[in-house]
């Protein structure tokens, strides 16, 4: 590059108030995480079905009882993971738009 030239600027993409990226988040996850979203419900799930299995017609209706918490609690699993994706995308818009504002541009 000859002297006197300026270099084009770089954009780099950071962390918004320590939330990673959408490419940033094959991290591994946590047992305890893999745990509440996914066995808890499943062990529910499984218990209530066993108990449908073994009794009588006051056990089928309590084993759907059981059946349904444990949807109830992965559905409730799944609409905490929608929320917290939606703060991300939020805090990456603001993200962009300070750079906009900034440099009278979208980043790339």
């Amino acid at each position: 590059m000859p002297s006197g030239t300026a270099r084009p600027a770089t954009l780099k993409l950071v962390a918004v108030n320590g939330t990673p990226r959408p490419s940033d988040r094959r991290r591994p996850t946590s047992w305890l995480l893999v745990g509440i979203r996914y066995v808890v419900p499943a062990v529910t799930v499984i218990a209530g079905a066993v108990i449908m299995l073994m009794g009588g017609e006051t056990d089928l209706m309590g084993g759907a009882s059981i059946v349904s918490a444990g949807l109830a609690i992965w559905f409730l699993n799944w609409l905490y993971r929608i929320g917290v994706a939606g703060d991300r995308e939020r805090d990456a818009e603001d993200a962009a738009r300070r750079y906009y504002d900034r440099h009278g541009r979208w980043p790339r």
